[in-house]
């Protein structure tokens, strides 16, 4: 039976109260990327050697990457500390996932996970919010900062009543759902531990919150489920090509997905070529779901 990979064990650069934030990007910004050969050769000696040092300098030479995807979910007002700590725990997670004979580089592959971590820990986060369960209600959530901001920029003005049909229809979502989302995410924060009345002996806000998070049990059980079917996801997408990977990433994967128009031209192909790919991948990646089921 093959020996399991020993758990990735390393000093970090870590953000703290001391040093803060600005310092752990330059202190991370020293560290210097790996070339593809370079990078090759560290995926090959983890994978093959369980080497830890290897490990290592694959997760620090990603750093920069990291904190350039956490910088971009800052506007759901958690510390960018945080944030950056949770995408370095799905960073390692990726290098222990990664088989660089498939042939893309880690970058590709990281990215998924870094922004599946950070997203998970936002969602945790905002446990106390009432944001849906649905995949579209959860595209809300992660959505409308961008296209409040996008608004902005093109209109020179705030989201307004004729803004919320357009945006209700773009994302799938009813109009009211995108009111009231807009209104929380617009809210001044309140903390659940001020007083509920003027009298210091007051309770606090957070006792009349009626307790609505599941069990232990049920919480254990659906962790493992999600575990299943990331570990699922991660190893059919293990199965495409490099260019199957970008395409999917991004039309399938992406909270705000890619315009056939866009990747086309970045990809230097039509955008028929692009829409042939992503199915002939998405039937890959069933095809690769349906088999495992079936073992």
């Amino acid at each position: 039976m093959e020996e399991e990979k020993k758990e990735i064990r390393v000093s970090l650069p870590a953000i703290s109260a001391e040093s803060g934030l600005q310092h752990y990007l330059r202190e991370i910004n020293n560290i210097p990327s790996l070339t593809q050969e370079e990078e090759f050769l560290l995926a090959k000696k983890y994978l093959e050697d369980h080497d830890v040092k290897a490990a290592h300098k694959l997760v620090a030479s990603h750093l920069k990457l990291v904190a350039k995807i956490a910088m971009k979910f800052r506007s759901y007002g958690l510390p960018t500390n945080e944030l950056i700590s949770e995408g370095n725990l799905g960073l390692m997670h990726a290098v222990k996932k990664y088989n660089p004979d498939l042939g893309y580089r880690l970058s590709t592959y990281a990215m998924w996970w870094i922004k599946a971590a950070i997203q998970d820990y936002i969602l945790k986060s905002w446990s106390l919010v009432k944001i849906g369960t649905t995949a579209a209600q959860k595209k809300l959530f992660f959505s409308l900062g961008k296209i409040k901001n996008k608004i902005r920029n093109i209109n020179s003005r705030e989201i307004i009543e004729k803004d919320y049909d357009q945006i209700s229809e773009e994302l799938g979502v009813a109009r009211s759902e995108v009111i009231e989302m807009n209104q929380r995410l617009s809210g001044s924060d309140l903390s659940l531990n001020n007083p509920s009345g003027n009298d210091e002996n007051s309770s606090e806000l957070i006792e009349y919150i009626p307790e609505t998070r599941p069990s232990q049990e049920v919480m254990l059980i659906r962790n493992q489920d999600s575990m299943h079917r990331k570990k699922m996801l991660s190893d059919a997408l293990a199965t495409l090509s490099e260019r199957e990977l970008v395409i999917i990433l991004e039309r399938k994967l992406s909270e705000s997905p890619t315009t056939l128009d866009d990747l086309s031209k970045r990809l230097n192909v039509s955008k028929e070529r692009i829409r042939q790919i992503e199915n002939k991948a998405f039937d890959k990646m069933q095809k690769f779901v349906l088999e495992a089921a079936g073992r």
